[in-house]
């Protein structure tokens, strides 16, 4: 009798153990119809996984994880997923309508089927012209769209608690994001104001020795860029700051790129406008985002660019980007 109530424990402390042992990492299978590619790929900070998509588009793998948001990407397009240890998740999808048609079941499926639900809610809150709208008008319209994501989170069952508050943060995040950009605008829109005199950057470093004044340039056009080596969207605009400075290079404009850098990353500075062959007028402002001429335009996110006259004076405080075909026209419109 002792010999099987032993067994039993032992069975019971093993199932146990095996239990356990599902918890410590998250499953994911499903199908894709009209597949982009035969891997899918799941990407979070420090992690990277390939997972294998059979000809018939079904894909199963595990994955050990740190509970949070991950990308899904399937050749052509990504999505936002939820993952934690423990976690079951089903998925179908047809890639020609990745957002519209992706579904999920399982353990874990709710967090997900609210991520997909918050992509189709992005899609329809238009906010374009909030920044053109008088503030009475912009506070209601942010109440207006911070209530429909506080709706679809509240909705939503069965949601874990660190899920719950991390949504609850972004959306105050969000809020918090809407009325510093509508300061901003309103400070570009009156003391930033098209005609008014440009503030002055005096005596930055520049990459080629020496110095660089802002006073230095008047005679041209001087289109400015604020970056920084760490920024991603910075540097997927040189490509096409590189294409227009060979497009303008013997116009009547200068193209000044201000590195935001800390003091610190100085080096790093140095190295990646060589290594990337940078063309232009390269600067570092020597004191980062608290160096006065970046303080004046309220630099508070980049990339961002500025357009200035001949005179100096502003022609665009919140100028369009080297990507955006409306950087071109504004040219054209100036005759430069």
């Amino acid at each position: 009798m002792k010999k099987i109530v032993f067994l039993l424990t032992a069975l019971a402390s093993l199932s146990a153990i095996q239990v356990q042992a599902q918890k410590n990492y998250a499953a994911i299978s499903g199908k894709i119809a009209n597949k982009n590619s035969d891997s899918l790929m799941i990407m979070g900070d420090k992690f990277r996984k390939k997972i294998a998509v059979k000809q018939d588009g079904t894909f199963s793998d595990t994955l050990k994880v740190v509970a949070g948001s991950y990308f899904l990407f399937d050749g052509k397009q990504q999505k936002y997923i939820y993952l934690k240890n423990g976690s079951d998740l089903k998925v179908s999808v047809d890639a020609k309508q990745f957002d519209e048609t992706i579904t999920y079941s399982g353990k874990g499926s709710e967090a997900n089927v609210y991520l997909s639900k918050l992509i189709l809610l992005n899609k329809t809150q238009n906010d374009e012209a909030l920044f053109d709208l008088d503030r009475k008008s912009f506070e209601n319209k942010v109440n207006e769209m911070v209530g429909n994501y506080e709706t679809l989170l509240k909705g939503t069952k069965n949601l874990d608690p660190d899920f719950i508050k991390q949504q609850s943060d972004q959306i105050t995040g969000f809020r918090s994001y809407l009325n510093s950009a509508y300061e901003e605008k309103v400070f570009v829109k009156t003391v930033l104001a098209k005609g008014s005199a440009s503030p002055k950057f005096v005596n930055y470093e520049n990459h080629k020795g020496g110095t660089t004044s802002l006073d230095d340039l008047k005679g041209k056009y001087v289109y400015i860029d604020f970056w920084a080596t760490w920024c991603g969207p910075c540097k997927a605009e040189i490509p096409f700051l590189k294409e227009l400075e060979k497009k303008y290079h013997d116009k009547n404009i200068e193209f000044v790129s201000i590195s935001i850098d800390e003091p610190k990353y100085h080096d790093k500075w140095q190295t990646m406008v060589q290594d990337q062959q940078l063309t232009g007028v390269q600067l570092i402002a020597p004191k980062s985002v608290q160096s006065d001429f970046l303080q004046a335009y309220k630099i508070t996110a980049i990339p961002r660019f500025v357009l200035l006259d001949p005179d100096g004076k502003i022609v665009d405080a919140l100028a369009p980007r080297p990507s955006e075909d409306r950087l071109i026209t504004l040219f054209n419109e100036l005759k430069i």
